[in-house]
């Protein structure tokens, strides 16, 4: 144990058998070139950091299926995901739980002078949807286009594959259209791409009104139950760091590194992206939408998203209360 300053002193006159309280160590798992990064860069800048209850151990991942493997096998206590991935796991037997992070998702772009006005627009085009075909920015789409008579899986011509590759794809004039994660979809609109509709416009057409995040901090329940007060102020402390960079252009400047981009115009794109995505409101209302948008995904998905369960497992999300 280590002594402090005064604590120290006071302790050796006084004969006390006095130590310093040791901080909680929260091991959290990284994707390389996520965002997440940012966020704990600024939160471990303030000055307040140095008081918290907490410490963080920054474990670097190649990607997300890379971070799943970690949080299940016990090398780190938390990342971030999704509340479906959280929902199967509790459905058979695990006690993951799910706390928002961020409600930025996808989005549909085209280049400028592209015909395409609308999802209709994609009947007999060309289309580049980042990650695989259970991605859930591309079973809501089609969601969208179902509701609008079209079955996009028999109309379009696809092409799965990495954010990296689909934005090369549009960019040699491979596909005609792109749907992908919201940070590549924003480089593309800094370099004169247009968006047709994000995420949060897929699901308001499809009746949901309320911002539900895409995705958030997942841990075990039993752990954050046992570490409650410090996971409570991780929480608080990640919010203050994802505020401060959107108010903050001093905290934008020090991240800026980290977005790995050197024009000003595709910084400003991402940081505007980025703090769009604050979660203001987090309540029964949202967890009730996330529900709705559960069943529809698992209706697209035929059950390869979601499992056999017909609704959300109970537990999904974490209070803090």
């Amino acid at each position: 144990m280590k002594f402090k300053g005064v604590v120290i002193g006071l302790c050796l006159f006084f004969s006390f058998h006095c130590f310093a309280v040791e901080k909680t160590v929260i091991r959290i798992g990284v994707q390389a070139a996520g965002t997440l990064e940012w966020e704990l860069t600024a939160l471990q800048a303030d000055p307040l950091f140095k008081s918290s209850d907490f410490q963080l151990k920054i474990e670097h991942l190649a990607n997300a299926e890379a971070g799943k493997i970690a949080l299940q096998s016990g090398s780190v206590d938390v990342i971030v995901s999704d509340w479906v991935w959280v929902s199967s796991l509790r459905a058979d037997g695990a006690d993951f739980t799910f706390y928002p992070y961020s409600n930025t998702s996808g989005a549909l772009v085209v280049p400028e002078n592209s015909s395409i006005r609308s999802v209709e627009d994609l009947k007999g085009k060309r289309l580049g949807v980042a990650g695989g075909e259970l991605d859930k920015n591309w079973l809501l789409l089609q969601a969208l286009a179902q509701k609008n008579n079209l079955n996009l899986e028999s109309s379009v011509e696809k092409t799965f594959g990495a954010p990296p590759l689909i934005n090369e794809q549009i960019k040699q004039n491979r596909v005609d259209a792109v749907l992908t994660y919201w940070h590549f979809a924003a480089r593309l609109e800094s370099q004169g791409y247009r968006q047709i509709i994000d995420g949060k416009g897929i699901l308001k057409s499809l009746g949901i009104t309320e911002n539900v995040p895409s995705i958030g901090y997942v841990f075990k329940q039993s752990w954050a139950e046992n570490h409650k007060q410090v996971v409570k102020s991780f929480l608080a402390a990640s919010k203050k760091a994802k505020n401060q960079l959107c108010i903050s252009d001093d905290a934008w400047q020090k991240i800026i590194p980290l977005t790995h981009v050197d024009d000003v115009t595709t910084q400003k794109i991402l940081r505007q992206r980025y703090c769009e995505g604050g979660v203001d409101q987090w309540s029964e209302k949202e967890q009730q939408a996330a529900a709705r948008i559960y069943e529809m995904l698992r209706s697209v998905s035929n059950k390869k998203l979601t499992g056999q369960s017909e609704h959300l497992q109970p537990g999904t999300f974490w209070s803090v209360e």
